[in-house]
């Protein structure tokens, strides 16, 4: 009995500690895995800590002066990108063990998140800017603006990012610039989720695309070496040794000259032409170089107290008033807005800030362009006092008449806000422009600033070489149209990208209809000088 119920355990149990022993490595297995776990939610834990840290430091500092913060243009492209690119990554992590309250936040919030297209905006800003005022890539990287209180600094995914925005756009020229830069600041030691064999392949195409097939193989040759594998640089580098071998032969010359070793600049390949012919006096002169303003032409430029031809609101307070430019006359008014009535203008367009629009000449129907970035509302005298006074002043100072001018339009510029060069006035071949206003053309524009700008933001005139920089509380005024109702050509003009800070403007488009007597036409003058003369002449002939 006792051998044959040993028997029966023995047979029982060793099967079933065969099964025991493959759990015990199982159970093994099991414990290293949750090890790998625990260690992967450490990780993320910390990764969580380490990012909310570096965003409450980031966000004390941008919460207390939010304009000013967002007056670097790397700080406000960071902005766009954390919201639209990082803050999803951090709520995939953070879905991996779900949290409701941050979930539940995250969709309050995610409808004011800005899109792809709009940290695709942003990053075009950075390349707008760096165009019009030369900075190299590296000054953006490092954050060496002028006029910056905030240091902002972009990683080598920041750059890498940039880079291959420029180059899915078929933008190689400046795909070059921030590959290159990606590439400086991973060679310098630099950690980075981007893999260096990444980087060298955009720059690589790149640099071929731009007609440098000497760099191009180099920097092939770089990417097969740290990855032999990668079969697209292999293809590549035959692909354009052979090219180089063709042109050698053709230029009946055996061996290439070495690879150039420079670092690229922003001069090392010539930038591509575009559809705006004045691109190189209009940057020129958002830059403050070019400016036409000769010590003869200074001279003709003088200041005086505008009164309005003794008008009853100007008799004992009148404009400050300073020549700006000479021919065409364009004016500066001092002190033309209160920083209180800045302040309420700002305050009642900032709900109805939308994409600025422009005119389109076709149709006359309003539409958003690509050479206009800002954001604007239009507001009327009856949305405030305020606005109803501000109207008024316009009249006053200008003795044009605006009851047949359009709305008061309030536009912000931030990062990158431009406005190319453009005619306030419609063209001979715009005849339904204004059509449906039926107000007849914009004789006139007065421009309200009613901010400083740290840097860049200028209004310059390509045609005669003028730019003027926003002063707060100050305005300009000049004339659209010859006093005949013809468009004054020279007075093309257009607002430079803001380099640093943030520019706002309201602006008045006064029209002809209403200025018959204010502003007579110049032809109505003579007619009547030559009814009159006729007149007399047939009195002296009468016997």
């Amino acid at each position: 009995m006792c051998f044959l119920g040993f028997f029966v355990i023995i047979f029982v149990l060793s099967p079933f500690i065969g099964q025991m022993t493959d759990l015990i490595f199982a159970e093994r297995e099991l414990v290293q895995s949750l090890k790998e776990y625990i260690e992967a939610e450490e990780l993320k834990l910390e990764a969580v800590k380490s990012w909310a840290d570096k965003l409450d430091l980031l966000t004390r500092a941008s919460t207390s002066d939010p304009e000013g913060f967002l007056a670097h243009p790397v700080n406000a492209y960071k902005l766009m990108k954390r919201l639209n690119t990082e803050w999803s990554e951090l709520e995939s992590l953070v879905l991996q063990d779900p949290s409701d309250g941050f979930i539940s936040n995250m969709s309050v919030h995610r409808q004011y998140f800005p899109d792809e297209e709009d940290e695709k905006g942003a990053a075009k800003a950075l390349l707008r800017l760096q165009d019009t005022y030369k900075l190299d890539s590296e000054s953006f990287s490092k954050g060496k603006l002028p006029g910056v209180r905030y240091n902002a600094e972009l990683t080598v995914d920041d750059c890498f990012d940039m880079g291959k925005l420029a180059y899915n756009e078929n933008d190689y020229y400046h795909s070059v610039l921030w590959m290159q830069q990606a590439l400086r600041q991973m060679d310098s030691g630099e950690d980075a989720k981007t893999l260096k064999a990444d980087i060298l392949d955009y720059l690589s195409y790149s640099v071929y695309q731009m007609g440098d097939l000497p760099r191009a193989i180099e920097l092939t040759r770089r990417l097969v070496a740290i990855d032999p594998s990668h079969q697209r640089a292999g293809t590549n580098l035959r692909y354009f040794e052979r090219l180089l071998s063709k042109e050698l032969r053709d230029l009946g010359r055996s061996q290439q000259e070495p690879a150039d070793e420079r670092p690229i600049q922003l001069d090392t390949y010539e930038r591509p032409k575009d559809y705006l012919p004045e691109r190189e006096v209009y940057e020129a002169l958002c830059r403050g170089e070019g400016v036409k303003m000769t010590p003869k032409r200074l001279s003709r430029l003088f200041c005086r107290y505008q009164d309005g031809n003794r008008n009853p609101r100007l008799l004992l307070k009148p404009m400050k008033e300073e020549d700006e430019w000479d021919s065409p006359h364009i004016v500066r008014f001092l002190e033309a807005l209160s920083d209180e009535e800045i302040e309420k203008i700002k305050e009642l367009a900032k709900p109805n800030l939308a994409r600025a629009t422009v005119r389109d000449p076709n149709t006359g129907v309003l539409t958003v362009a690509h050479y206009r970035v800002s954001k604007s509302a239009w507001l009327e005298g009856e949305d405030d006092p305020v606005i109803a006074r501000v109207n008024q002043r316009i009249e006053d100072v200008t003795g044009l008449s605006v009851n047949t001018a359009e709305l008061l339009q309030v536009a912000n510029y931030g990062v990158g806000g431009q406005y190319e060069p453009h005619y306030d006035f419609s063209r001979k071949d715009e005849p339904d422009a204004f059509k449906s206003l039926g107000t007849g053309n914009r004789v006139a524009t007065f421009l309200n600033y009613m901010s400083d700008v740290e840097a860049g933001g200028a209004t310059v005139f390509p045609d005669f070489g003028a730019a003027i920089w926003p002063r707060k509380g100050t305005a300009v005024f000049w004339y659209n149209l010859f006093k005949s109702g013809e468009g004054d050509y020279r007075t093309r003009h257009a607002a430079c990208p803001v380099l640093v800070g943030s520019k706002w403007v309201s602006n008045k488009w006064i029209h002809e209809r209403g200025q018959e007597f204010r502003r007579p036409c110049v032809m109505f003058l003579y007619s009547t000088e030559f009814i009159t003369q006729t007149f007399i002449n047939v009195r002296l002939q009468q016997p």
